[in-house]
């Protein structure tokens, strides 16, 4: 490269791929590699190709600065200085994960944290807690987790579940199964008490769906984020399909719509139906979702890897 260095004015920036496991993954079998401008060479390489490239690169840049192209300029300008937003980008692509990871664990962890404050008696913090995600969640009392009491779910009577107290038996409230009744809301403000217990801030299949967001999560990590993204197919078939023919077979079936009652009789889920479905929906998704999110994000930390070296060498 010096050799040509009078004949076809370049810099050489070298860039250690052991330095970045990205960058380890990407070129470990193609070394070297050079990137001259938008063109790149893999070995071998010759002098002739190295000759041609070069000269194509700053035919191609000088051309672009005859005709003003804006776009061209504004990359340029923007790739001599490093900036505290490129910085943050590129911690972010690298610790997207850990960050999707706390979010979603202090997501679901504090509304499994109000009845903990509840029973200890720290009464505002917890109704906080439940105020904050009453927009996010039905929050019936029917269709929650609770901690402290008898049980730890207290279901409708139509969910014929045998040997546990239903919820109209514990807190009094009737006719909740009507989805225009009035005990619906007397149904989502029920908290619990000492005796039952109280409920968590998200209902049952909202904790399932995060919780599995949130176990792919922990064993993408730990597979180094190692995982190819689950087919789409199986997405709506495994993940999708469960947790939509639940819930809308309930919704649909508690109108009680005449033309619907023949063929879809009222139905009324139960917490391990709502578990089952809400936990494989959350973990598919991740599945689904998260290696495409790394592959995103891989290409925006070799990116960044390259004009921080570039820029540093300039200095």
């Amino acid at each position: 490269m010096k050799s040509l260095e009078s004949k076809y004015p370049h810099r050489l920036v070298e860039l250690d791929i052991e330095s970045d496991p990205d960058l380890l993954t990407t070129y470990l079998a193609e070394i070297p590699v050079l990137e001259i401008g938008p063109y790149l060479l893999k070995a071998p390489i010759n002098r002739q190709s190295l000759e041609m490239t070069l000269g194509a690169a700053i035919d191609r840049r000088n051309q672009l600065e005859q005709v003003g192209d804006m776009s061209y300029k504004r990359r340029m300008d923007k790739g001599r200085l490093i900036t505290a937003l490129d910085r943050f980008a590129y911690w972010l692509a690298r610790h997207y994960l850990l960050a999707l990871n706390i979010f979603i664990f202090t997501y679901v962890g504090l509304p499994v944290l109000a009845p903990v404050l509840m029973k200890t008696g720290m009464i505002l913090p917890g109704r906080i807690i439940y105020k904050i995600y009453s927009p996010l969640c039905h929050q019936f009392g029917f269709r929650s987790f609770y901690l402290f009491g008898d049980q730890f779910y207290y279901p409708l009577e139509e969910a014929r579940i045998p040997g546990v107290i239903t919820f109209e038996e514990t807190t009094g409230i009737r006719d909740v199964s009507d989805p225009t009744s009035v005990s619906r809301i007397q149904a989502r403000q029920f908290i619990g008490d000492e005796k039952h217990g109280y409920k968590m801030a998200l209902c049952e299949r909202d904790i399932a769906i995060y919780s599995g967001l949130l176990l792919f999560g922990i064993v993408f990590a730990l597979t180094g984020r190692r995982l190819k993204s689950l087919h789409w197919s199986l997405w709506i078939l495994i993940g999708l399909g469960p947790i939509g023919l639940d819930g809308f077979s309930q919704l649909f079936s508690q109108f009680e719509w005449s033309f619907l009652t023949q063929f879809l009789p009222y139905r009324e889920s139960t917490p391990l139906l709502r578990v089952l479905t809400g936990g494989l929906f959350g973990f598919l998704t991740a599945w689904f979702a998260y290696p495409n999110i790394e592959e995103s994000m891989s290409d925006t930390r070799k990116i960044y890897l390259k004009r921080f070296a570039v820029v540093n060498n300039k200095k």
